[in-house]
């Protein structure tokens, strides 16, 4: 659970923060849905100064039969002979985030992010690959485009092309739209180039096997060597699973979702995100209050 972020653009810690109908998180969903599908341990990636309010959340809610533990994701956290640069403050993002949890995971795992909701479905798909996982083989979960834009703002998804099921590669794009009726991302130098809304995109819903740690390792490492000095580049996931597919080393298994992701990257979310749980709560796919019975 990448749940480290600083949430700028939310203005407040949105990991934490309520929106089911008895004060329920999105964390609280997330990890409700992966439990019924099967997982049995949460790994928290977080910032230290967020370990006694975040166990102050969540320690007691979660059946006790499930394992939760915390990591953390600090700018220090690096591999033998690097330092940060003094102009550093922004993460290392996503890939890294990763990387700092291989001490506590020795089983096959699946990473999301904390502030989206992903949808009981696409746990379920994810738990299936994930109990007996293809050899040599990982996972991603591909949304359609058009189902993971916010309607308040800009936002970052991995562009994957997919063959025969297979990922062929992932693009990060971190500028994504909805503008003038259509939906466009915006490049480094500004341009905006038209999509479709028909494109698999990835929510960073990926599943992997242990040995995948050696990849982020040599990865991350990579990174260090060419941009460890640009205090704003980041290692993202998406560079990982390309590392992986290029050099042969697995392959990536696209399992597509039929699930509408939505998240809380504004402020305005807030109310779309509270709508859509009640509406949940209404159908029957969620009990009022998550964790009463367990």
């Amino acid at each position: 659970m990448l749940a480290a972020g600083m949430g700028s653009r939310y203005g407040g810690l949105k990991q934490v923060d309520q929106f089911g109908p008895s004060g329920e998180s999105i964390i609280d969903y997330s990890v409700y849905d992966a439990i019924r599908a099967g997982f049995g341990k949460v790994v928290f990636v977080i910032r230290k100064s967020l370990e006694e309010q975040f166990k102050e959340v969540f320690l007691q809610r979660f059946p006790e039969d499930i394992s939760v533990s915390y990591v953390f994701q600090e700018l220090g956290k690096l591999p033998e002979g690097f330092e940060v640069s003094p102009q550093r403050e922004k993460p290392w993002g996503t890939g890294h985030a990763v990387w700092v949890a291989a001490d506590q995971i020795k089983e096959p795992f699946a990473v999301i992010n904390a502030d989206d909701f992903y949808g009981r479905e696409s746990l379920q798909r994810m738990g299936d690959f994930l109990s007996n996982p293809p050899e040599n083989s990982h996972c991603l979960l591909g949304y359609k485009l058009e189902n993971t834009l916010s309607d308040y703002g800009y936002v970052s998804r991995g562009i994957c092309e997919v063959q025969d099921g297979s990922l062929q590669s992932i693009t990060e794009r971190t500028h994504i739209e909805r503008k003038n009726g259509q939906i466009i991302y915006q490049t480094d130098e500004g341009q905006e180039v038209p999509l479709t809304g028909e494109e698999t995109a990835s929510m960073n819903l990926m599943g992997f096997t242990p040995d995948v740690f050696s990849v982020f390792e040599r990865c991350f490492t990579d990174f260090l060597k060419e941009k460890s000095q640009h205090p704003k580049k980041e290692f993202y996931l998406p560079s990982v699973m390309n590392e992986i597919i290029h050099s042969n080393i697995a392959k990536v298994k696209v399992v597509p979702t039929p699930d509408t992701w939505f998240g809380v990257t504004y402020p305005e979310d807030k109310k779309v995100a509270k709508q859509t749980l009640s509406d949940l709560v209404a159908q029957g796919v969620y009990p009022a209050n998550l964790w009463a019975n367990t």
